[in-house]
């Protein structure tokens, strides 16, 4: 045994101090150290003979990674496939999102091709995890559930049932008796992600753990966690229309920033194959301050609705809000108009949403916004066959978009006859059968669309 030193932790960023401050100089979190015991590492002798060697790229075999399929054929996709076997992936999301319920599905659909499945429900009993599971229409003999918080009596019953399949629900429960800190802490999670990470790849164990997140969004714990881990998983919806969005924030295995819809019904979740038709689906057409963007989630074209709300403002400092939007750039984009295109936006109330719970970040939709702050300010719609994309500079140039030919591809899917984009995306763009609008600036897109 080492020798036994105290530090303080961030909780936050995992960052390490020898003694206590009010806030972290990494994250500028207030309040979040926490004072833990760790153990000094002990000396390895680096002359200890080693199992693997060195070898040239020529050499390397290639070969194909076994994958498991589930009945979610878009969840597949997502992670490039199928679930690698041997993989470690990590699920977050905010409290009642639908964590547990995802993971029992998962649980169910590969219980049911013959694997082992592990679940460890640290969090609820067994019971209440049944209850969900036959509420869910969960049934096979395959899978089982084990409510214990100790990871050493986990290894045991993983080394006893020999998985194919574990899903830890959640790692922020869990512990190790031989680290003195409490279950949570930066040290635990980082520690019990490693032993995960190392049964994983040793046994070839589709390893699954659950997540929680901090107020601010973020994925709780070390930011270690989310490099240990092979895929990390965000879900994320909106409750009162009942979607849910899982997102693929790192894959080792296949694409990233790439999206899958569900739909929680009292069954469960169900997968949507057509988001743009359900994002789509309760849209007015011919309304003024309503524009559609073929936006870009990973490599994936979806087709959105940008709303906007221009309103006299009743008190001397105007308000801007925005919901799916990043709000600085909302900020930079009434700039635009008001110097611009000498819009009085200063004196009114500006509110603008994605429709249907969606976040987007991502410059293309630029165009689009202005387009529906400027269709409500002057209370003219644009035309329901219309979609508009572009991001938009300072000066109020339109700025070129990459991925045009999917984004179009996917408005003509949805009977879109127009598209209003940047004059530089017509360079080199094949014949399409939809009506293609160039635009160098944010006026000519207005003077088009809302004269």
């Amino acid at each position: 045994m080492g020798k036994v030193k105290t530090i303080w932790i961030c909780q936050e960023c995992g960052s390490r101090q020898t003694k206590w401050t009010g806030s972290c100089s990494a994250c500028q979190q207030w309040n979040t150290f926490v004072e833990e015991v760790e153990a000094t590492p002990r000396h390895i002798d680096i002359r200890a003979p080693m199992a693997s060697q060195p070898v040239k790229l020529d050499q390397v075999k290639e070969s194909d990674s076994k994958r498991y399929l589930t009945g979610f054929s878009q969840c597949d996709r997502l992670v490039g496939g199928g679930w690698v076997v041997g993989s470690l992936s990590l699920l977050a999301g905010d409290p009642g999102v639908g964590k547990s319920t995802l993971m029992l599905h998962l649980a169910d659909q590969l219980a049911r091709q013959g694997l082992t499945v592990l679940y460890v429900c640290g969090e609820e009993s067994v019971e209440q995890t049944a209850l969900r599971a036959r509420r869910l229409q969960v049934a096979t003999d395959n899978l089982f559930f084990y409510s214990e918080t100790n990871f050493e009596q986990i290894q045991t019953h993983i080394d006893r049932l020999n998985p194919q399949a574990l899903i830890v629900d959640s790692i922020q429960i869990l512990y190790k008796s031989e680290i003195a800190s409490a279950p949570g802490s930066v040290t635990q999670v980082r520690e019990l992600a490693t032993s995960f990470m190392h049964l994983a790849k040793k046994l070839g164990i589709c390893t699954f753990l659950i997540g929680h997140v901090t107020k601010s969004g973020e994925i709780a714990g070390p930011r270690v966690l989310e490099h240990i881990v092979d895929t990390v998983l965000e879900f994320e919806g909106d409750r009162q229309q009942g979607y849910r969005i899982l997102r693929a924030v790192k894959n080792r295995f296949g694409p990233t920033d790439d999206i899958v819809l569900f739909q929680m019904h009292a069954e469960g979740l169900k997968e949507i194959e057509n988001p743009s038709q359900a994002f789509l689906a309760e849209r007015l057409k011919e309304s003024p301050g309503s524009a559609v963007v073929p936006a870009l989630e990973g490599s994936r074209p979806l087709l959105i609705e940008i709303q906007a709300l221009v309103a006299a403002s009743a008190f001397a400092t105007s308000t801007r809000r925005s919901s799916g939007l990043d709000q600085n750039r909302l900020t930079l984009l009434l700039a635009v108009l008001e110097k611009r295109m000498g819009y009085t936006l200063h004196r009114n109330d500006v509110f603008v949403s994605v429709a249907g719970g969606l976040k987007i970040v991502e410059p293309g939709i630029d165009l689009a916004i202005i387009m529906a702050i400027a269709s409500s300010f002057s209370n003219r719609s644009i035309n329901s066959d219309t979609v508009v994309m572009g991001e938009v500079g300072l000066g109020g140039e339109v700025r070129s978009i990459p991925r045009v030919e999917q984004r179009l591809k996917e408005a003509r899917i949805m009977g879109f006859r127009r598209c209003v984009l940047p004059e530089r995306n017509l360079k080199g763009l094949a014949s399409q059968d939809i009506e293609l609008i160039g635009v160098e600036r944010v006026d000519d897109a207005i003077r088009k669309l809302l004269s």
